[in-house]
């Protein structure tokens, strides 16, 4: 049972995957370790999807269904996933987290993401290759109807996106946008950005970092600093980043 609700949690995942509220929270340690969760909430589409839905789905057991868990990403890939991922992908999967949180009934659908880097190299490869354990492709292959996987695949809507570089040191995390895969991905999902707009869906975005140590320069123009110098704030949505993608770029030394 909880497979199968894995199955249609992580297929509205992918067709929501354009119209969702993200944060992002970095908890920088002392030791050089770094915890990243990446929340995601669909909620507001759902609500919206809902009412488009006629009563006899509404009046179903699988509407009806409501759950709250957290399973490990590698176990809920099928082997199939697991033949075609390297050493270091298995061990991302293996030290990955799913969070998800659904109550149709109530417009709530929710999921998070959570790893453990033990230092900047590690953090460093999570980054760059989260994208392809969350992929459109790897989601797809949960799915039993081969045509609706087929579907699923050809979108490539990815939960987390691979158009950011990194450089990552003991007191330093810089992010900079790749605007030559920005404006592909923004191209390729162009009618499900357009269809959140009509809908009225807005796509906010934040990312919180909090550090061990006082933050001593940051970049970023929108970037809020709190009292104590230990916790940067950047909030922005998709519209303005498609209007000027540098305001997903930040330097940030502490």
């Amino acid at each position: 049972m909880k497979k199968l609700y894995l199955i249609l949690f992580l297929f509205l995942v992918v067709c929501l995957s354009s119209c969702v509220d993200m944060e992002e929270t970095y908890d920088f340690y002392e030791d050089g370790s770094c915890n990243v969760t990446y929340n995601f909430d669909m909620s507001k589409a759902v609500s919206v999807l809902v009412n488009l839905l006629p009563d006899s789905v509404k009046e179903s057991p699988a509407f009806s269904m409501v759950k709250d868990t957290t399973v490990n990403f590698y176990a809920i890939l099928p082997d199939s996933v697991h033949q075609k991922m390297d050493t270091a992908q298995l061990n991302m999967a293996k030290s990955c987290d799913l969070s998800v949180r659904m109550n149709l009934k109530q417009n709530i659908v929710k999921a998070s993401i959570k790893h453990s880097a033990n230092n900047a190299a590690d953090l460093d490869y999570y980054l760059q290759n989260v994208s392809k354990i969350t992929s459109g492709e790897q989601l797809s292959s949960l799915l039993p109807d081969k045509k609706t996987a087929k579907d699923v695949n050809a979108n490539e809507l990815m939960l987390l996106q691979d158009y950011y570089k990194y450089e990552i040191g003991p007191h330093k995390f810089y992010r900079t946008i790749d605007k030559g895969k920005f404006d592909k991905y923004i191209k390729k999902n162009e009618a499900m950005f357009k269809l959140s707009k009509a809908m009225l869906i807005d796509m906010p975005y934040k990312i919180t970092m909090n550090f061990p140590e006082p933050v001593k320069n940051i970049d970023n123009k929108k970037a809020i600093l709190s009292a104590d110098k230990r916790s940067v704030t950047i909030e922005t949505n998709i519209e303005d980043a498609f209007k000027n993608p540098d305001v997903m770029n930040f330097k940030i030394d502490f």
